[in-house]
C-alpha cells in the first residue's frame, strides 16, 4: 500500500516533505484549535468545546487515579531528591546448573544499585552505580552534571574526569581535525531543559495567539450546523447534538495556504522546530552522534521556506475532492460518537482516505471507548484498520481496566488491577502480544506507597512466552526515593580536566596512569573475590 501510494505522489512531482507538510497542517485544522474556545454558543465554538470538555475530562480522571504520583512528580520539580533502584532478578532455567558457574548462579547472586541526587531547578544530576556478583564489588561509576560541565568517577581511577562545554571543541579538534573545526559545544543545560517536557508555556502562548487564534477566526460559521439525534453507544440509547463540520476541498486548500504563508515568514516558529528537534539530541553536534535526523535539522531550517514554497504550489494540483467532513455526537458538552473522514491523493485515481470513527462513555467511575482507524489508498481492497477499545474502571479506590488494540494478525493488551488505600497502591498490570505465530506476555505487579515528601515501592516483572514459562526469570526492582538539602557535588581536589589536554597528553595519561590502575584494580578485584565469589 505504501509503494502504491509513495509512487502516485512522485509522479505529480509532490515530495513526501510536501505531503508531509500538509498532513501536519491539517492535524492542526482538526485537533489543536480545541485549545481554543471562545464564550459563544455557536455551532463552531459547541464542536471544539465538545473537543476540549472530551480530552479535558480524560485527563482529569487520569490525575484523580494517580493523585499520590502526580503530587510526588510535581514535588521533584521544585524540590531536590533522592532516587535510590536496587536491581535483582531470580532465575529458574532448566539445564545450567553443570559447569562451574553457571548463568542462573551469576543472575540470582548479582544485584545493582542506581542512586540519583536531582535538583531541576539548579540543574544538577549526582549518580552512582554499584554493581556486585557474588562476592565480587565492582567499586562505584560516579557521574555529576550541571550545566555546563561533566564529572565521571570509575571504580579504578584515583582522580576524576572532567569535561566543560566549552572544552569540547577543542577536544574533538584534537581527536579528528578533519572532522571538527574546534567551535563545536555540548549544550549540557539542553538536558535539563529536555526534563522539562515539551514545548514552553510562553511558546504555547505563541503557538495559540498567533496559529490557533487565526485557524478559528478563518474557519467560516457556516462550515458547523447542529441537529438533535439519538444514537446508541455501547448498549444505551444517548440523545445528543450532532454537530457537522465540514470544509469543501476549495476551504482546506484555502487554508492550509494561509496557515503555510505565515509559517514562512515566522522566525520564531523557525527557531522553536530548530530547539525542539535539538533537544531530542541532548545538544549534542550531529558529528559526535552520528545521527542522520540531527544532519538533517540543519538542511531542513535552511531549505524551510523552500519546502514551503513548494508546497503551497503542490497544494494547488492536490485532489481532496470530498473536502474534510468531521461528526461529533455531544452528550453533556461530552464526545460520545465521532466519525471523521478525509480523502487526498495526487490524483484522483490515487486517493488515500483516512478515516476515525468510534464512540466514548464517559462517566465519573467508568470510561469505555471503542474506536476503528482506517487508510485505504485506491479501492476498497486495499484498506487497513486499527482497532482500539479499552474499559477502565475506578471505583471506591479500585482499578479494573482493559485495553486492546487490533491491527491485522498483531493484537497488543493490557490488563490492570489496582487498589488504594492511604496513599499506598497495589497493581498487577499484564501486557500482552499476540499474531499468527508468536505470544507472550510481560507481567508488572507490585505496591507503591507516598507519604509528603518520600515515597518508596517495590515491583517484579516478569516475561511469559511461547517457549518458556513465567517462573524462569523474574526481575526485581526496589525504589527509594527522598527529598534531599542539596545534591553532594563531588570533590574537585583531585580532577582531571581533559578539555584543557592535548591529545598528546590525554595519550600519555591513558598510558602511563590509567591502564595501570585500571590493571592494579582487575587484579586486586579477582584475587580477593577468589575468582567470581560463588
Amino acid at each position: 500500500m505504501t509503494g502504491k501510494f509513495n509512487g502516485g505522489v512522485k509522479k505529480k512531482g509532490i515530495s513526501k516533505k510536501v505531503f508531509a507538510i500538509i498532513i501536519i497542517v491539517l492535524a492542526v485544522i482538526g485537533g489543536s484549535v480545541s485549545a481554543y474556545v471562545l464564550l459563544t454558543g455557536s455551532a463552531k465554538t459547541q464542536y471544539f468545546k465538545a473537543e476540549k470538555n472530551t480530552i479535558d475530562f480524560m485527563v482529569d480522571k487520569v490525575k484523580e487515579r494517580y493523585e499520590p504520583e502526580v503530587n510526588w512528580l510535581e514535588h521533584t520539580e521544585d524540590n531536590p531528591t533522592e532516587t535510590a533502584l536496587e536491581l535483582s532478578a531470580e532465575a529458574n532455567i532448566p539445564g545450567s546448573g553443570y559447569g562451574m558457574i553457571s548463568p542462573q548462579e551469576i543472575i540470582n547472586n548479582s544485584t545493582i544499585t542506581l542512586t540519583t541526587q536531582m535538583d531541576k531547578k539548579e540543574k544538577q544530576i549526582a549518580s552512582d552505580i554499584k554493581a556486585s556478583f557474588g562476592e565480587m564489588e565492582l567499586g562505584d561509576i560516579s557521574f555529576f552534571m550541571t550545566a555546563d560541565k561533566v564529572m565521571l568517577g570509575l571504580p579504578f581511577l584515583k582522580e576524576t574526569l572532567q569535561i566543560n562545554d566549552k572544552d569540547l571543541g577543542k577536544l574533538l579538534k584534537e581527536i579528528d581535525p578533519a572532522t571538527f573545526s574546534g567551535e563545536e559545544e555540548i549544550d549540557f543545560n539542553s538536558v535539563f531543559e529536555a526534563m522539562e517536557g515539551t514545548i514552553s508555556e510562553e511558546d504555547q502562548a505563541y503557538f495559540k495567539e498567533e496559529y490557533i487564534t487565526m485557524i478559528y477566526d478563518k474557519l467560516p460559521d457556516d462550515a458547523f450546523e447542529t441537529t438533535k439525534e439519538t444514537v446508541k453507544v455501547d448498549t444505551e440509547n444517548v440523545k445528543t447534538e450532532k454537530i457537522t463540520f465540514h470544509l469543501s476541498e476549495q476551504q482546506v486548500k484555502d487554508l492550509i495556504t494561509a496557515i503555510l504563508e505565515k509559517m514562512k515568514d515566522d522566525k520564531r516558529l523557525k527557531e522553536i522546530i530548530k530547539e525542539q528537534m535539538e533537544l531530542q539530541q541532548f545538544g549534542m553536534p550531529a558529528a559526535i552522534i552520528g545521527n542522520q535526523m540531527a544532519l538533517d535539522t540543519e538542511q531542513m531550517i535552511e531549505e524551510f521556506d523552500s519546502s514551503i514554497d513548494d508546497a503551497i504550489k503542490g497544494l494547488e494540483d492536490f485532489q481532496i475532492p470530498h473536502g474534510l467532513t468531521s461528526i461529533i455526537w455531544v452528550n453533556n458538552d461530552l464526545i460520545v460518537k465521532r466519525d471523521f473522514s478525509i480523502s487526498m491523493g495526487p490524483t484522483k485515481d490515487e486517493l488515500a482516505t483516512i478515516t476515525v470513527n468510534g464512540t466514548h462513555l464517559l462517566s465519573d467511575s467508568e470510561q469505555m471507548f471503542d474506536y476503528e482507524f482506517g487508510i485505504g489508498v485506491g479501492d476498497a481492497v486495499n484498506k487497513e484498520t486499527m482497532t482500539i477499545a479499552g474499559d477502565l474502571t475506578w471505583k471506591d479506590n479500585k482499578a479494573d481496566d482493559s485495553i486492546k488494540l487490533t491491527a491485522g494478525d498483531v493484537e497488543l493488551s493490557y490488563e490492570s488491577t489496582e487498589t488504594l488505600e492511604d496513599n499506598n497502591r497495589e497493581f498487577e498490570r499484564v501486557f500482552s502480544f499476540t499474531d499468527q505465530v508468536n505470544s507472550g506476555s510481560l507481567t508488572w505487579s507490585g505496591e507503591a506507597s507516598y507519604d509528603n515528601d518520600q515515597m518508596n515501592s517495590d515491583s517484579m516483572f516478569s516475561i511469559e512466552a511461547s517457549n518458556f514459562s513465567q517462573d524462569i526469570f523474574n526481575l526485581h526492582v526496589a525504589k527509594d526515593a527522598k527529598t534531599i538539602k542539596k545534591v553532594d557535588v563531588p570533590n574537585e581536589s583531585n580532577v582531571k580536566n581533559l578539555g584543557s589536554m592535548s591529545m598528546n597528553e590525554i595519550m600519555q595519561y591513558a598510558e602511563t596512569e590509567a591502564t595501570p590502575q585500571f590493571q592494579q584494580w582487575l587484579m586486586g578485584l579477582l584475587g580477593t573475590s577468589g575468582g567470581f565469589g560463588f
